[in-house]
């Protein structure tokens, strides 16, 4: 669980890096588009110049980049010398900080914190919300060879990681996903993926998403009856498959006691599988605890 949770916040920190804002700063005379990460009686600016991780320190109207040079084999991090004299008005301790967006973050928001009792944290995933989800419904399988369109039962339960405050229209989603055999359409499938969701409508009461499958690993076993004319021949595939598919669904999730009642009209449609001809038809129902 605890890797589950430190992918998903790496990649809503890859959506953060593609959707914050950015303002032109000048500093020693050169001209920076910088990201706001923590702001404050000091604040935390960042960006990435040539594939590099590059931080600011903006304090009163003195913007200040932390350097950490290397001499031979050691870095000689000049940066805990520049943010003890920055924050040297109240007791702070740099030596165990890194020059890494995390670490700066915790250290920038704990000087805050001490100069000002109103402060409040305002950094990217302050306020992850968790959400754990089960479902069921019916599909199609429309991404498979279904000659008779056959909809068979599914169910599954989803993990999702959602910041009001930092992104407040993303989430990330980790999904397993089970569709059951039946005697008509005798095709099984075991899916685990990775979603985004868009939440272009959002209210206190309902919020409404475009969801979109970035990765899928599925293991997937299929029976086909061969009948001839003085045979019957049973055939059974079974296989699994690792891809990127972007499947594109939409969703609902509405406000109901403590969690969620979740409605989903999934893998509408994709821009790299072929599909196999008929309407898709993949609806399930469910509910999402907050965690």
């Amino acid at each position: 669980m605890k890797r589950i949770i430190l992918l998903c916040c790496g990649l809503l920190l890859s959506l953060s890096t593609i959707t914050a804002q950015t303002e032109t700063y000048t500093v020693d005379n050169q001209a920076y588009e910088l990201k706001t990460d923590v702001e404050g009686p000091i604040t935390l600016l960042w960006n990435i110049f040539s594939q590099e991780y590059r931080y600011f320190v903006k304090k009163g109207t003195t913007i200040t980049e932390l350097t950490n040079t290397k001499e031979g084999k050691k870095y000689q991090e000049e940066y805990k010398k520049q943010l003890q004299e920055l924050t040297g008005d109240v007791t702070m301790n740099t030596d165990k900080v890194k020059l890494t967006l995390a670490s700066l973050r915790r250290f920038f928001n704990a000087y805050n914190k001490q100069v000002d009792s109103s402060y409040k944290e305002n950094s990217f995933l302050t306020n992850m919300e968790y959400r754990l989800g089960t479902f069921v419904g019916i599909t199609n399988s429309v991404f498979v060879d279904n000659p008779d369109n056959i909809s068979n039962f599914q169910f599954g339960f989803d993990f999702e990681l959602y910041d009001a405050t930092a992104l407040p229209s993303h989430s990330i989603v980790f999904q397993f996903k089970q569709t059951l055999s039946s005697d008509e359409f005798d095709y099984s499938a075991s899916q685990l993926s990775i979603n985004h969701r868009f939440k272009f409508i959002k209210t206190p009461i309902y919020q409404i998403y475009l969801n979109t499958k970035l990765a899928t690993f599925t293991s997937a076993k299929r029976t086909t009856e061969i009948v001839g004319s003085d045979f019957i021949e049973i055939v059974e595939d079974s296989g699994s498959n690792l891809q990127g598919p972007l499947i594109f669904g939409l969703g609902a999730d509405i406000k109901l006691g403590k969690g969620y009642l979740s409605l989903n009209y999934n893998d509408a449609y994709s821009f790299i599988i072929d599909d196999n001809g008929e309407f898709p038809v993949d609806l399930t129902i469910g509910y999402r605890f907050v965690l």
